[in-house]
């Protein structure tokens, strides 16, 4: 059973969101004070969040933009907004899905388990040719060796492990980084590639990501 957090202020919504979660089997919780929004997402211990754009004290792209810093928790956008810039926006910062208002309750269920699925993947490939990845640590572990990572380079590994076997284009890695203070511009993203080789090689795993000329990385 899995657990939904709902963060949307308008009240016959929320209970209407909560009415057809729990109907469809999970455990659903509302946020009510929006004065600690952020507060309540950081201390959530379930498996997806979804969130309003248009809320109260702080809008939700700039919650999620904050979130995003700490937490990899899928969160799905939900709007009464049209504009395609909304989407592209909620997208680039780290929105699992989004989703308009008025919304159609068997589309809406469906994304949300589609977004459970994606992240019940992920989560179950958190291992890597013997490889332990602890993103709460960000530490990668093999062998009883342990090399710990920076919050940008577990960014890059957990982006390039979750395409194992594909290209991930540079642009990739930059629009996952952007919204990191510590990220600065193309030539760290280089800096940070050279690092997470050295801490691969490390624990055994060399040439583990693989450059391929004009296209990207591939973790191999």
């Amino acid at each position: 059973m899995k657990k939904i957090l709902i963060i949307e202020d308008e009240k016959t919504l929320r209970d209407e969101l909560k009415m057809l979660l729990e109907s469809a089997g999970c455990t659903v919780e509302c946020a009510e004070d929006f004065e600690n929004t952020i507060e309540i997402m950081k201390s959530f211990t379930g498996e997806l969040i979804l969130l309003d754009i248009n809320l109260p004290f702080k809008n939700g792209e700039a919650l999620l933009q904050e979130f995003r810093r700490e937490s990899d928790l899928p969160v799905i956008m939900l709007t009464s907004r049209t504009n395609e810039l909304d989407e592209v926006l909620s997208m680039s910062i780290g929105a699992d899905d989004y989703i308009t208002k008025p919304y159609n309750p068997t589309i809406l269920l469906l994304r949300v388990s589609a977004v459970l699925k994606r992240a019940q993947r992920t989560e179950q490939n958190k291992t890597y040719h013997g490889l332990t990845v602890d993103t709460a640590k960000g530490s990668l572990s093999r062998n009883n060796e342990t090399q710990i990572l920076t919050k940008n380079e577990m960014i890059i590994f957990g982006r390039l492990l979750d395409r194992q076997g594909e290209i991930v284009s540079r642009d990739d890695l930059m629009t996952a980084l952007w919204d990191n203070d510590e990220f600065v511009n193309d030539n760290a993203l280089s800096v940070n590639i050279s690092r997470l080789r050295t801490k691969l090689s490390a624990l055994g795993l060399d040439d583990a990501i693989e450059t391929r000329k004009k296209q990207g990385y591939v973790l191999k």
